[in-house]
């Protein structure tokens, strides 16, 4: 086995972008069935077909020693995925030995209850949790579950824990445009940021997707038109662009991927629960890993399949503002890619 070291080859593509964050999806399963994201009778897949824990392990390690300095686990719904936590333990020696700068994760809240402890005890510092409405009915209307107030009680007990939670909120046109500035109100004095993400066209979910269209443009100068929004500097290595609400106090990003194309400094990658390595979440180029990871014990296999994607990461994503009855730009859903 390699051990993290100066001469492992780090993970720089052809166009000099380092690639030093991973998401890594750890199961296509939600207990959840957003619109934006899934159909309602989704289909999910065989069990063999997932990477074992141990095999996304060996994986996240393998991009650890490369020089991956972020890890973020998603599905799917994370937590939904069994034995998660013996995962989350075991990739914290990356964060004890400083090879790992954050091990975070995406969730929808659901079971935060239940892991919040634990995730803070093995090291994670911060999550991200989805949250479209703070209305009882309009979320049960977009997630197609009543649970709200199971992810509103979810979400103290992670603030409890000491976690620091942003809340992720898709903008869509019908559902929840108005209620905008109240949920961001409510992050904003629960001491959490917000980012506001456009809806993508990814995968038949059965909607028509270009009438939940609402471009973030639209939305950030209607809300400039009551509070004052300065633009900050940082980038969190990520698509997001951050203002400070004057009023609030708090931190808003926005994610733009239609009316603003950010790829020029994309650094990260995405791993699929079955071991696919996507280099774009908005285009169809992708490499297997699941293969070399179990036909070899030692890692050769595996960084040479690591190196053919990276040499494959396109220039940018091919996403359009979406037209109505086209097809998606992707047809794999949100959920297998993780979000």
């Amino acid at each position: 086995m390699h051990h993290a070291s100066s001469d492992q080859p780090r993970l720089i593509d052809r166009f000099g972008r380092r690639v030093d964050y991973v998401r890594v999806s750890l199961t296509d399963r939600c207990n959840l069935r957003c619109i934006y994201c899934m159909s309602e009778d989704m289909e999910f897949l065989p069990k063999a077909e997932l990477l074992s824990l141990e095999e996304l392990d060996r994986l996240c390690t393998a991009f650890v020693r490369r020089g991956v300095r972020h890890l973020r686990l998603t599905g799917g719904e994370p937590l939904m995925r069994r034995g998660v936590m013996d995962l989350v333990r075991g990739l914290s020696r990356h964060l004890e030995t400083g090879a790992l700068d954050d091990l975070t994760l995406t969730t929808n809240g659901v079971r935060l209850r239940e892991f919040s402890v634990g995730l803070a005890k093995a090291g994670v510092r911060r999550i991200n949790v989805s949250l479209d409405s703070l209305d009882r009915a309009t979320f049960a209307r977009i997630a197609r579950g009543d649970v709200l107030h199971q992810v509103l009680d979810g979400i103290s007990a992670a603030l409890d824990a000491g976690l620091r939670v942003k809340i992720n909120t898709v903008a869509l046109k019908h559902d929840n445009a108005a209620e905008l500035p109240a949920l961001i109100q409510w992050a904003h004095r629960g001491g959490m940021d917000l980012t506001l993400i456009e809806t993508m066209p990814l995968g038949a979910v059965g909607e028509e997707r270009s009438d939940q269209f609402l471009s973030l443009a639209s939305v950030r100068r209607e809300l400039s038109a009551y509070w004052s929004l300065t633009d900050l500097p940082e980038r969190s290595g990520g698509p997001a662009r951050y203002v400070r609400v004057a009023e609030t106090g708090g931190k808003l990003g926005f994610i733009t991927p239609l009316s603003h194309n950010f790829c020029e400094s994309c650094n990260r990658v995405r791993v699929t629960c079955t071991g696919t390595l996507y280099m774009c979440l908005g285009q169809d180029a992708a490499v297997d890993l699941r293969d070399p990871l179990r036909r070899s014990v030692d890692d050769g296999l595996l960084d040479a399949a690591i190196d053919l994607a990276l040499d494959a990461k396109p220039k940018s994503h091919d996403f359009m503002v979406p037209v109505r009855g086209a097809l998606p730009a992707v047809a794999r859903h949100m959920s297998v890619t993780g979000g």
